[in-house]
């Protein structure tokens, strides 16, 4: 049971609940005890240190920006406009634009999924509304009747990861076979090596000009989600050179033992591509894609927001623009939601790369 633990933990990447594991089981309990607060505790303990220096800073910066409107007040009308000024601050009249605290983000983050039940309640009442309606029109080969009403916190989460899990396999379908074909040949390789070179560093918003101007015009007569399309085509644009760049690394660095078994066996050229030449640069391939996952995940956001996709990045520019007295405490709530699911993304990509290359954590 305890192996079973122990090997479940390195799978999903979480090894270091493994002195806990051992120490449950009365292992070594000095040696585990010790790695177990370097592990656990010690991190607890930097997470808690973090929340407080946010707080005193948040704190801090609120009273800055409250002093200054107050003295201004002053200045402009004496003590009858402080006591008018104080009034407008303590209603939210007046909004003080400064870093949220702790409690301010935890307790955005819950008006946000309060705010998507009320939104999904309201969806499921109109789909079941025009139900009949949808059915005739279908009867008819007229479209559907769609809700239209503004997507929640959570509906724009599940529209970036829709997109970022497009843009991802975009990336891999367009860089494995071509960082292949690259690898297998070296007067390919140096042939277009400078063409990676220009465009392995080209911004996230030039790659989305480029898409958008081509999508545009091959989309004239789509009534489809064309921005959708865009931002998954632009995210894999973005993201597909590191995979690109480390399979080509991976075919082009197979040991030439094993070419030489493969011509000793005969094995015709899809032989030894899938038998000799894929297994061994698995490794570096699966690191690529870590990567890929990770840099669709980051330029996602700044695409969603030029393609205005209704996903995360449209959600943090429109409450930048908001200017609302709990919208910076949103942007911070949605700044943590963004970096725990990347930070899962990358964990199920670690996981998945143990699993086909047996690789260590």
């Amino acid at each position: 049971m305890k192996d079973k633990s122990i090997n479940i933990l390195k799978f999903i990447g979480l090894s270091f609940f493994e002195p806990a594991v051992r120490l449950a089981a009365g292992e070594d309990v000095k040696k585990n005890l010790t790695e177990l607060i370097k592990k656990v505790v010690f991190p607890i303990v930097s997470i808690l240190l973090f929340i407080l220096l946010w707080h005193v800073g948040a704190n801090k910066l609120y009273n800055i920006e409250r002093d200054y409107k107050i003295e201004t007040a002053r200045k402009s009308g004496g003590e009858t406009a402080i006591a008018t000024e104080l009034k407008r601050i303590e209603s939210g009249e007046s909004t003080i634009n400064s870093l949220p605290s702790p409690v301010s983000v935890v307790t955005a983050f819950k008006n946000l999924i309060a705010d998507h039940k009320i939104i999904s309640a309201k969806k499921s009442a109109f789909l079941e509304r025009v139900a009949k309606t949808n059915e005739k029109r279908k009867a008819q080969g007229l479209k559907a009747i769609t809700y239209t009403g503004r997507p929640s916190f959570v509906d724009q989460i599940i529209t970036s990861l829709k997109t970022v899990f497009a843009g991802f396999f975009l990336a891999l379908f367009l860089a494995v076979p071509i960082g292949m074909v690259l690898g297998l040949s070296e007067t390919l390789r140096s042939s277009v090596n400078w063409l990676i070179q220009i465009f392995k560093p080209v911004s996230p918003v030039v790659w989305f000009l480029l898409v958008y101007m081509i999508v545009k015009s091959l989309t004239l007569t789509y009534d489809g989600d064309v921005s959708f399309i865009i931002s998954f085509i632009a995210v894999g644009l973005c993201a597909m050179w590191a995979t690109l760049v480390n399979t080509t690394l991976g075919v082009s660095s197979v040991d030439n033992d094993f070419i030489n078994v493969a011509k000793v066996l005969n094995l015709s050229v899809g032989q030894k591509v899938f038998k000799i030449v894929l297994p061994s640069a698995f490794p570096l391939i699966f690191t690529g894609l870590r990567i890929t996952v990770s840099v669709a995940w980051m330029v996602l956001i700044a695409i969603e927001l030029l393609s205005q996709s209704p996903g995360l990045g449209t959600f943090v520019w429109e409450e930048f623009q908001n200017g609302a007295n709990d919208s910076n405490a949103k942007i911070i709530a949605a700044m943590f939601v963004i970096g725990g699911i990347g930070f899962l993304l990358d964990r199920m990509m670690f996981s998945v790369q143990k699993l086909m290359t047996f690789t260590e954590a």
